[in-house]
């Protein structure tokens, strides 16, 4: 045990020596990143927002349960919307900023993250931590692109050498003071740690990059080429120190905060809702293949707590840092030890290293992060770019739909707020949700001309439906019917109907949904057609959540109970018969002689006699099990009169009916054949005549009239033969 804790604690140490060699210079970076509104002598006041923001969350999630190796600091996409709401209040109209009021915009900035805090742990206390991952992709996606863009674009002005911090939108303007050797100096820095993976895994490329980077600047330095160069980091000169804490003895009046109120309280929700999505996904890519998932409402707890108290001693707002995570464990961290030891290397860094920091050069640590923000353009978008320049598929329109929302956010987000960008880019988002979602319900249509019940008919029966079946008409649907998709779906049976259909049948078992709007618009469907002498009838298994929804609405009351049906073969057999009773003489109460027999339509007068001698004559009353599914079976049933059905009993104890036999058809032929057990159950609908033909007289029918026995057999295989042709081109219409 003890060689095993000292393992354990050698593994802690190391990755957290690692992991914290890769936290240092993301924090310092992103924290100068958002207070590079407030101009030069905030700069290194950033790097230590950013130390500190990683401390303070470290320290809280481990105190508060977090027993991972997962290791946390600032993000990307939080820091570039921190710094977004920062210029926004340093170029504000307000009227108590006006003059340059950079105490009170340092006190609202951090009120911005404050209150991003409370309403981060409040969203993990409401547990909408599961509700939150589902936020539109595209609209996450145009986000993290622009942070990107942002990220690499605020760079330019130290990459460039320029003295004192000019904002990337004017670099064009100061050409002339750009820095060549600066330039050059980071390139080199980008391209070492660009290349460093290949060439080396041991080693972090960040740290590659930046320590090659620091040596090459500093020769340049020594060889008299400072000149030339930008400067380093330096230390705080900053007249008013950025941490909240000092406004207690400020005497900061409420009234001040009165106008600031609405964008402070609209930033820190945006703050809020754009840190928790981005944690709840961080938290999936840090979890290892396997291993148990995090809490996502825990998470967000924790997080906005460090976050509050991070605001209050100066920090910025933190989340899960991804590559130091994943570089913590694979150098063998398994327990938050390596996350403390994180820490305090960082609370080292940050006191009593400070001035070793200081001497970094800005131009090597911009190079880095130019890296870092290549690396976060969000690879969804660049495959949904590439899948939309290499697909012909009809899911193409969807796919520049979703880019078009990725553009939007990214656009908004760098030319106008992050805020305003997030927030419209939902709504877009939604917008476009319905936009689809309105799209046809229908997904396949077809006419009962060359589609049939499974319920045999007679000859006459049979000709009557090839010629009018396409009177009747079938839609399946599929998805969500709701106000959009029902009211187009209004539009098609209407149009559908002005061509003089007898009935329409709605396939409904693939509707996942169906709201109040969705069920009215059915019953009116159902009323519009009554008037015009047509049918509605509902395929629906009637304990389906679909049909208890229609039940609630009271709209399968007022259409009647009647215009339902478990299933398609049923409500398409009702629609058959329907049109037969209206135009066919009825026949079912004469029992046809065995002449009209198709399967003895090619044998003589005196091979029927033949069939009828070796066969005896029975009666079954209308509701009479004939034979059970499973039961041996040695006999072929003959129907002179009346119609059964058959049936396939069901796990779940309902049943699908496989075929209905009318007069002059055949069933339980396959005992003749195989003498296997019965396929299924045959139930008489009506008071049935059969004459059956067991296996020891179809013995004795061979023995005694051989030929009629043979032709029997042939009359057989013709059977089977239309039946598995009728088989197939209905597969063939369902699935065209």
């Amino acid at each position: 045990m003890g060689e095993f804790r000292q393992s354990t604690l050698r593994d802690d140490l190391f990755g957290g020596l690692v992991s914290v060699s890769l936290a240092i210079p993301l924090a310092m970076g992103y924290g100068m990143f958002a207070f590079t509104a407030l101009g030069d002598s905030y700069f290194a006041h950033g790097a230590l927002a950013g130390l500190y923001a990683a401390i303070v969350a470290g320290v809280v999630c481990v105190g508060l349960g977090d027993r991972t190796t997962t290791v946390y600091a600032p993000r990307v996409t939080t820091t570039f919307l921190l710094g977004a709401l920062l210029y926004d209040l340093v170029h504000s109209d307000a009227e108590v900023l006006r003059g340059g009021n950079v105490h009170l915009i340092v006190i609202a900035f951090f009120s911005i993250i404050f209150l991003g805090g409370v309403f981060q742990a409040l969203f993990g206390l409401a547990r909408l931590g599961s509700l939150i991952r589902f936020a539109p992709h595209p609209v996450m996606a145009g986000l993290q692109n622009a942070a990107a863009a942002l990220l690499f674009l605020v760079q330019l002005g130290d990459v460039c050498g320029f003295d004192h911090n000019i904002p990337f939108k004017a670099v064009l303007g100061h050409l002339a003071e750009v820095k060549p050797l600066s330039l050059a100096v980071a390139l080199v820095t980008f391209v070492v740690m660009w290349k460093a993976r290949v060439n080396t895994t041991k080693i972090p490329p960040l740290l590659v990059g930046l320590g090659i980077g620091t040596v090459l600047y500093f020769v340049l330095v020594l060889t008299g080429f400072g000149a030339q160069l930008g400067p380093v980091i330096g230390v705080p000169v900053a007249v008013e120190s950025p941490t909240p804490y000092r406004a207690i003895s400020d005497q900061i009046h409420l009234g001040d905060f009165a106008e600031l109120f609405p964008f402070i309280v609209g930033g820190a929700f945006a703050l809020a809702l754009v840190a928790a999505i981005d944690a709840l996904l961080c938290a999936k890519l840090v979890t290892p293949a396997g291993a148990k998932k995090a809490d996502g409402n825990r998470l967000l707890m924790r997080l906005g707590i460090g976050n509050v108290l991070s605001a209050c001693v100066g920090g910025i707002t933190s989340g899960i840092n991804i590559g130091p995570s994943l570089a913590n464990r694979a150098f063998g961290a398994k327990t938050s030890l390596s996350v403390l030891i994180n820490v305090t290397v960082l609370l080292l860094m940050s006191s009593v290293l400070s001035p070793v920091v200081s001497y970094i050069p800005r131009v090597v640590l911009s190079a880095t992060i130019m890296v870092i923000a290549v690396q976060h353009i969000d690879p969804w978008s660049i495959d949904l770019v590439r899948r939309i320049s290499t697909s012909a598929s009809r899911h193409r329109g969807l796919m520049l739909l979703d880019l078009l929302v990725v553009a939007v956010v990214t656009a908004l987000s760098v030319i106008i707020n992050i805020v305003t960008a997030v927030f419209l880019g939902i709504v877009i988002a939604i917008a476009l949700f319905i936009v689809r979602m309105s799209r046809s319900n229908i997904r396949r249509r077809y006419n009962c001309d060359k589609i049939h019940s499974r319920k045999a008919r007679t000859p006459e029966e049979a000709a009557l439906l090839e010629k009018r079946g396409g009177d009747i008409l079938g839609l399946e649907l599929q998805g969500v019917l709701f106000f959009g998709s029902a009211e187009m779906l209004s539009d098609d049976i209407e149009r559908a109907s002005a061509a003089g259909l007898r009935t329409i049948i709605l396939d409904l078992r693939r509707v996942t949904e169906i709201d109040a709007t969705g069920a009215r618009i059915l019953a009116d469907i159902q009323v519009s057609l009554a008037r015009k002498n047509q049918h509605l009838v509902l395929a629906l298994a009637k304990n389906s959540e679909t049909a208890a929804r229609l039940s609630e609405a009271g709209i399968i009351e007022a259409m009647g109970a009647g215009c339902l049906f478990e299933d398609i073969d049923r409500a398409m057999e009702w629609a058959e018969d329907e049109l037969i009773r209206t135009d066919a003489k009825d026949t079912k109460s004469n029992e046809i002689p065995l002449a009209s027999v198709d399967l003895l339509s090619t044998l003589t007068s005196a091979e029927l006699e033949a069939i009828e001698h070796h066969t005896r004559r029975e009666t079954f009353p209308r509701g009479k099990v004939i034979f059970r599914e499973g039961d041996p079976g040695s006999e072929l049933f003959i129907v002179t009169k009346g119609r059964t059905s058959a049936y396939l009993n069901l796990i779940n104890g309902g049943d699908i009916r496989l075929a209905t036999f009318a007069p002059g058809t055949i069933f339980g032929e396959l005992a003749i054949l195989d003498t296997g057990p019965r396929s299924a159950s045959v139930v008489a609908d009506d008071d049935v005549i059969c004459y059956v033909l067991s296996e020891q007289q179809f013995a004795a029918l061979a023995k005694d009239a051989p030929a009629v026995a043979i032709k029997l057999l042939s009359g057989l295989g013709r059977e089977l033969s239309r039946r598995l042709r009728r088989a197939n081109q209905t597969i063939h219409q369902l699935e065209t």
